[in-house]
């Protein structure tokens, strides 16, 4: 059966936001308050872009969705954790989140800051205790920490913070979008290959499509922000002109930025075409760059 990408994201939120809800301590567990805040940014309602990219790649190896779902909730706990502190007014200063208040504007900056922080921790908690093989337990921790961290994701944060009101040139944006973005969706295509001992031909190949399509993702995020209305992405739109973020539209305008996303889709589509069971990944890929929020 050949599923759309909106069926895709339905299977993979359902699959993932159980496992959650497993792993996530009770609202009014104690402490109830930073509990409550964590609940919050976790089940918000976005897309599981990360989880069914996960999903996918191990099903593409042949192997049922159940072996990629400690992968796909340490990866999106680790990416609930960046966006309530990206909202935060030392960073995006953000207002709304999917449509609803940012995490810190319902909770307050301290017990955010706790929120995102206890996120990270739970990550790597249902990395290691979901994952009966310690050795391999040990190498999924290991990347995703890489991932997140000063050479991923928090390192393209300080960047991205450290270019605002320079002169935009694409190369510098690019080395952002590969830290801040495409670190970790590429850690959420690669984890799954080391859950299940894949091939390493079949693991550089999902991990070099997470990496193209993290690029392609955030240059087709940078358009929206540009393009499209608050009602429609259920966040503040435009901030990135505002703060004078260096973005690939800023660098080479509109067009050339969508034809850039395009290209970068259709690289990783390719590149796991040799890969017998990848048709959700090319799916999933030209979703990214098509997608209206």
């Amino acid at each position: 059966m050949t599923r759309t990408a909106p069926e895709i994201l339905a299977r993979a939120s359902a699959l993932t936001d159980a496992a959650l809800d497993r792993a996530l301590p009770r609202e009014d567990d104690a402490p109830a308050e930073v509990h409550r805040a964590m609940r919050y940014s976790v089940f918000s309602g976005g897309k599981r872009l990360r989880p069914a990219l996960a999903i996918a790649a191990v099903e593409a190896l042949g192997h049922p969705a159940e072996r990629a779902l400690p992968s796909a909730c340490a990866v999106e706990l680790v990416h609930a954790f960046s966006l309530i502190h990206d909202d935060l007014p030392a960073m995006d200063d953000d207002d709304l989140r999917r449509g609803r208040p940012t995490n810190h504007k319902v909770f307050g900056e301290a017990t955010a800051i706790l929120a995102g922080d206890a996120l990270c921790v739970v990550a790597f908690e249902v990395l290691v205790r979901d994952t009966p093989d310690r050795a391999v337990a040990a190498d999924l921790a290991l990347e995703l920490a890489r991932a997140s961290g000063t050479r991923g994701m928090i390192g393209g944060q300080i960047l991205d913070l450290a270019a605002e009101r320079r002169a935009p040139d694409a190369e510098t944006v690019d080395r952002i979008h590969r830290l801040k973005t495409a670190a970790l969706i590429r850690a959420a295509c690669e984890l799954p290959a080391l859950a299940v001992r894949a091939a390493a031909d079949a693991a550089a190949r999902l991990r070099e499509y997470g990496e193209l399509l993290g690029r392609a993702f955030q240059i087709a995020d940078d358009v929206l922000d540009e393009t499209s209305t608050p009602a429609e992405m259920g966040k503040g739109t435009q901030k990135d002109q505002s703060r004078g973020k260096m973005t690939y539209p800023a660098a080479v305008g509109l067009e050339r930025s969508r034809a850039a996303a395009q290209e970068f889709a259709e690289a990783a589509v390719a590149v796991v075409r040799p890969i017998d069971r990848a048709g959700e990944l090319a799916t999933l890929a030209r979703f990214t760059v098509e997608r209206t929020r």
